[in-house]
């Protein structure tokens, strides 16, 4: 066996064998339901054609989120890789549902620096400053005009210990944002982000209440709620989001470790009752995407813990009967 090791194989023929064992699909069997069901590429790898083969082939999607490939953030794509990314997204018939903007995972201006702020959690995207920030919504917009898709996501600053003083101002500048996108054809989704200032359904609330623009719009992350320790965030914090105003949603889970500490987990397990929120979202007749951001690394890959969570995400989805 020369260098590959016997533990190295054991792994490798069981990953094979649960790969051979999943069924081969041809067009007719592609996904179909209320939702845009879709995966995140990143979550599977940073080789843009597997994970569209991947989602494509194995999953049964037609819809896939851009967040980052090639160990690059897709802001930061040069031209070249967005004509090679464009081709590998018709040669498996895939639709963009959102660009997964890193847009305001940064510092507000004036205030103390958040200790929340993170260089690791920025998917290839190198942390910058608050007056980058016209900058990175000018190329995502282009981007979602290149992708043909109608969307872009963003976020709420890095989360302050006390943003009263702040909040009026950055809802100010989340509405002017929301304009600047609509002028473009294009909506802004807003996710509540656990280490942002909007990061649980009570909070994502009161900022789309605040704000009054039909351009923004929510990111619904329960996982991300539960995370920021609203273990209610479905079906109680749901209840309080005005529900016209969801236009994304993100699937993953948490669960309470054995330390007590909050933690990711497979989209089966956890404190989100995912076939309740997705009946919940087919009662208020919600189209658009239902998006698996894995987040959970026990499977050993990003794709293997992937496809885990992927099977739960589909059982859920089933148990809905939205698909």
């Amino acid at each position: 066996m020369n260098n590959f090791s016997r533990r190295e194989f054991v792994k490798a023929g069981a990953a094979i064998a649960a790969f051979s064992s999943m069924p081969i699909l041809n067009a007719s069997e592609l996904l179909q339901g209320p939702f845009r069901i879709a995966v995140i590429n990143d979550e599977i790898s940073q080789d843009l054609d597997h994970a569209c083969y991947v989602a494509s082939h194995d999953f049964g999607m037609s819809w896939i989120e851009l967040r980052s490939m090639w160990g690059k953030n897709v802001i930061d794509l040069d031209s070249t890789q967005i004509n090679e990314a464009r081709t590998i997204l018709s040669k498996y018939k895939l639709r963009v549902t959102d660009i997964a903007s890193p847009l305001f995972k940064t510092d507000w201006p004036g205030a103390p620096r958040s200790p929340y702020g993170s260089k690791e959690d920025m998917h290839g995207a190198p942390e910058v400053t608050f007056r980058q920030q016209d900058g990175i919504l000018e190329r995502s917009i282009s981007l979602a005009k290149q992708f043909e898709t109608d969307k872009v996501r963003c976020f709420d600053f890095w989360r302050l210990e006390d943003v009263a003083p702040y909040r009026e101002a950055i809802d100010n500048k989340l509405r002017s944002t929301a304009e600047t996108c609509g002028k473009q054809g294009i909506l802004l989704v807003l996710e509540n982000e656990f280490a942002c200032n909007t990061a649980t359904g009570r909070e994502a609330a009161r900022t789309l209440n605040a704000i009054q623009t039909p351009h923004l719009a929510l990111n619904w992350d329960p996982g991300n709620a539960v995370m920021r320790n609203e273990l209610d965030a479905f079906p109680v914090a749901w209840e309080m989001i005005p529900k016209d105003r969801i236009h994304h949603c993100h699937c993953k889970n948490a669960i309470k470790g054995a330390g007590g500490k909050i933690e990711w987990s497979p989209v089966d397990k956890g404190y989100i009752d995912w076939a309740g929120q997705f009946r919940a979202l087919k009662q208020i007749g919600y189209h658009d995407a239902v998006s698996l951001e894995t987040h959970w690394h026990g499977g050993g890959t990003p794709e293997e813990s992937t496809r885990i969570s992927w099977a739960g995400m589909k059982q859920a989805l089933e148990s809905a009967k939205a698909l």
